[in-house]
């Protein structure tokens, strides 16, 4: 009897899901078969499937363009872009999709530039570029410095999981005083790649340093990882400090 005057146990507070506010995710490993992202174009779709579900609208995938490992080109990633499409297309999926790249800052991108090449854009002259996460290219600053002369607007990938720049957080200033624009991962912003990592991407937050935010997706436990209940007031937080460029592209 005395039972039925217990409190009860309060149930969790369900959290949607909802990226909508986003839109657009300029930084995904959707395109089949050509990087270590999705493995082919039904898994490619089952996660824009799902994405859209989420409240994304587009998507521009930016598979690595990295020579050692994914020694991809305009051509290879056309190619798997159209795998896609098509796949997309016979299961009756509308939804916009583009193919740019993630180009790996080494020898062979300053050639590149060098050599007048053009490179694939996110929008317009946007262009995202990585860099090793041992140690940062010498040339650094040179490369950059030559893609704003040719007219890119280079876009740093995930600056906030370079280990070697957390103990120098000034960097980041450089960077875009340099005229880079910074993207953070999704995921970094609850801790998935370690404390680390989430505490950078808090001081690019407070900072008001952030410009772009991508899922940096490759499979499905990344996927999960985004449905993640803290995800939505970290979101939240980033877009109120920061202009996010998301819905521009």
């Amino acid at each position: 009897m005395f039972g039925l005057f217990k409190k009860k146990k309060e149930e969790p507070i369900a959290v949607t899901i909802d990226y909508s506010a986003l839109g657009v995710d300029m930084h995904s490993h959707l395109l089949p078969g050509i990087d270590d992202g999705s493995p082919d174009a039904a898994t490619s779709v089952s996660y824009i499937k799902k994405m859209m579900q989420l409240g994304y609208r587009k998507f521009i995938t930016t598979p690595h363009a990295y020579p050692d490992l994914y020694p991809n080109t305009p051509e290879t990633i056309k190619s798997a872009y159209t795998v896609l499409m098509q796949q997309l297309q016979q299961e009756g999926i509308d939804v916009e999709v583009r193919a740019a790249a993630e180009y790996f800052i080494d020898d062979t991108f300053a050639d590149r530039l060098k050599n007048k090449e053009q490179l694939l854009t996110l929008h317009q002259n946007y262009v995202l570029v990585e860099i090793s996460f041992m140690q940062p290219p010498a040339d650094l600053n040179e490369v950059l410095f030559e893609l704003i002369v040719q007219g890119y607007q280079p876009v740093l990938a995930h600056p906030e999981r370079y280990n070697f720049y957390h103990s120098k957080k000034d960097i980041y200033h450089r960077f875009k005083d340099q005229g880079c624009l910074l993207q953070v991962n999704l995921l970094s912003l609850i801790g998935y790649y370690g404390k680390s990592v989430q505490d950078a991407a808090h001081f690019l937050v407070q900072e008001k340093l952030v410009d772009l935010i991508g899922t940096d997706l490759h499979h499905q436990r990344h996927l999960e990882a985004m449905q993640h209940p803290q995800i939505m007031q970290e979101l939240q937080t980033v877009m109120q400090l920061n202009t996010i460029l998301n819905t521009r592209l």
